[in-house]
């Protein structure tokens, strides 16, 4: 008798240690940052993504919409835990192909955070060898190296943390290093079955003194609609790529020169 109670509470410990926390994050992205969130295996999903201009600049742009930019990201999941995506970026014409890996998941009685790698590799297209005559292809390469660190701390609340280094071959600002670093933090708050209040913010750690660009902010309401996730944001960085807002977030929060945008994703 007391050998059976011993192997079922063995069963027990077991089953809860495989019980995993899920919808810690509904979109592929908080904002701007990556979620530890993956495409489940043999899945195939499309995201199309604006930045419309800044709003700061009124009716004459038509509050931003007249100077939008689009993105269009398809993410394939190989295998459980494993994604590969492609995509183009209408800012700088930016071509862009990405990794995306499990390595932890969180447990209810195991380990407590949810662990994923990202890497990818960008081109930038639109360097002009008219202003650039000494550009080579070398120079429009970027890449990410990116850790995404997550828990679910209850059933509304999910946190993240984003520890990123990112290497542009070409930067605009010369004093800038090309080898950067920035920490991203991260944050979804449930308000209702469907809807979450999300929001990610981007320290980098090594930008050059006297430089232009800024840490980018990002605000936003998640909308879960059956087979896709909409997502609508104010956000101080144009690009959609980690190389972009991290490094070139030119808007700035205090006085009003942010941008409106939306992600929305569906599955096939």
């Amino acid at each position: 008798m007391l050998a059976q109670e011993d192997l079922l509470a063995e069963i027990d410990t077991d089953s809860i240690q495989n019980d995993y926390a899920t919808a810690t994050f509904k979109g592929l992205k908080i904002v701007n940052f990556e979620s530890t969130k993956l495409v489940a295996k043999k899945e195939l999903t499309f995201i199309v993504s604006h930045r419309f201009g800044s709003i700061k600049n009124g009716v004459d742009s038509f509050f931003g919409l007249d100077d939008a930019v689009t993105q269009l990201n398809f993410v394939y999941g190989l295998c459980d835990g494993l994604n590969i995506s492609v995509s183009r970026s209408s800012f700088q014409k930016i071509y862009e192909s990405s990794i995306k890996y499990r390595l932890a998941r969180q447990a209810d009685h195991g380990f407590p955070f949810t662990v994923v790698g990202f890497n990818s590799i960008l081109i930038n297209t639109a360097l002009d060898k008219g202003n650039l005559p000494k550009i080579e292809f070398k120079h429009r390469l970027g890449y990410t190296a990116q850790l995404l660190i997550s828990r679910k701390l209850n059933t509304n609340f999910s946190i993240a943390l984003a520890p990123t280094f990112f290497h542009d071959n070409y930067v605009a600002f010369d004093e800038q290093d090309n080898s950067q670093y920035a920490l991203g933090l991260g944050g979804r708050y449930k308000l209702g079955k469907r809807w979450s209040l999300n929001a990610d913010y981007g320290w980098h750690l090594n930008r050059a003194k006297g430089s232009p660009y800024k840490n980018p902010l990002s605000i936003g309401v998640d909308l879960e609609t059956g087979g896709h996730v909409f997502q609508m944001h104010f956000t101080n960085a144009q690009s959609m790529n980690t190389n972009g807002f991290l490094g070139q977030a030119t808007g700035d929060w205090s006085d009003g020169n942010i941008y409106f945008g939306f992600n929305l994703s569906r599955v096939f």
